[in-house]
């Protein structure tokens, strides 16, 4: 099988997806196009990919270009017109070139909204107002790594029922001229309730950590349509190599610490503790969906710092580095003025 080829209609250069027009944009001729002209031209060309659906087990999707870093291992997805010059995990560069085989379509996928122009400002933004970041950590050529990536994610719906009981407890207090007097009523309280669940996310990736990606969250369901490979051109994509039937486990935990924190609030009394529950998380559906990220690992003093914006809503997670020299500086900087100020304060005759 070919690789995922993107090629302009009219002229057959390169062409890319541009989310802010959210068209794709030849970058030789200028000529652009919506989705609907890109699927008619896929339908209509021979080289097109075959996404007709199969059973879900055993759909396949057209063998990619494959990156994969000599450093960390890392397989990077990405359609025959993106090059990956460096690893968006390490930042080590990725040269070997294979082909994926036997991996299953993304069924859903919410297209780039941000440009990696926007990343790149939220992460100057950020370090801008940080002055204990060390300048190393700054520099342009890291700032310039930020990279749009399509993270694999499994989508689940879920039907929660049942009982939750919960230790509750109401203190009352009051005194009169003698003594203070406190009540404690105790009580038992259970909760029943029923909930559907939306689209709870788990990341198919073992390369992320899971906290990072929930902390990406919430991504706006309105703009999930159905997945196209056109929308890869211009980005990287990575590859899902956790199953289903094992980030599942992660999802019901997340809608299982939900139900019970939604009955907890069901709880008239004072304070409360979950003595136990006996719900019941069934699954109704799920779906393998793409959603976009920018993202930059920056190496520094042996460490790996990562910086991630969610590429539709423009939020910012990540964590940052403190400079050993920035440190003792702004240190030295406290002393000092903490100095000036008490002898001034002595000299004023104040202290």
């Amino acid at each position: 099988m070919e690789a995922l080829d993107h090629k302009c209609p009219s002229c057959g250069a390169k062409i890319t997806f541009h989310p802010k027009e959210q068209k794709w944009v030849c970058d030789y001729c200028g000529s652009k196009f919506t989705l609907e002209e890109m699927q008619k031209y896929q339908n209509a060309s021979s080289e097109s990919v075959n996404q007709k659906k199969a059973p879900k087990k055993e759909v396949k999707v057209e063998e990619a270009d494959v990156y994969r870093c000599k450093s960390c291992g890392a397989e990077i997805v990405a359609d025959s017109n993106t090059t990956a010059t460096f690893c968006v995990y390490c930042g080590n560069t990725a040269i070997l070139k294979e082909r994926i085989q036997n991996s299953r379509v993304p069924d859903l996928i919410i297209p780039f909204q941000k440009v990696k122009d926007d990343a790149v400002k939220a992460f100057e933004g950020v370090v801008k107002h940080k002055p204990l970041v060390p300048k190393a950590f700054k520099r342009k050529e890291n700032i310039n790594k930020i990279t749009g990536i399509y993270i694999p994610f499994w989508a689940y719906d879920f039907d929660v029922s049942g009982t939750a009981n919960f230790n509750a407890k109401d203190v009352h207090s009051w005194s009169d001229t003698t003594f203070h007097y406190t009540k404690t009523d105790t009580f038992m309280t259970e909760v029943e309730g029923h909930m559907h669940y939306d689209k709870v996310l788990a990341d198919g990736s073992s390369r992320f950590p899971d906290a990072l990606m929930d902390s990406l969250e919430p991504f706006q369901y309105k703009d999930l349509i159905p997945y196209n490979h056109a929308f890869l051109s211009g980005f990287l994509a990575e590859k899902f190599d956790v199953l289903e039937d094992t980030a599942i486990e992660r999802a019901k935990e997340r809608t299982m610490n939900t139900s019970v924190s939604l009955l907890q609030e069901e709880v008239r009394h004072q304070t409360s503790m979950l003595a136990s529950n006996n719900l019941t998380v069934n699954k109704a559906d799920s779906d393998y969906i793409m959603l976009p990220v920018f993202m930059v690992n920056i190496k520094y003093r042996d460490k790996m710092y990562t910086f991630a914006m969610n590429g539709q809503t423009g939020k910012i997670v990540g964590d940052l580095p403190l400079g050993r020299k920035e440190v003792i500086l702004w240190t030295l900087l406290i002393l000092v003025l903490s100095s000036l100020v008490f002898i001034l304060l002595f000299i004023g005759g104040i202290i």
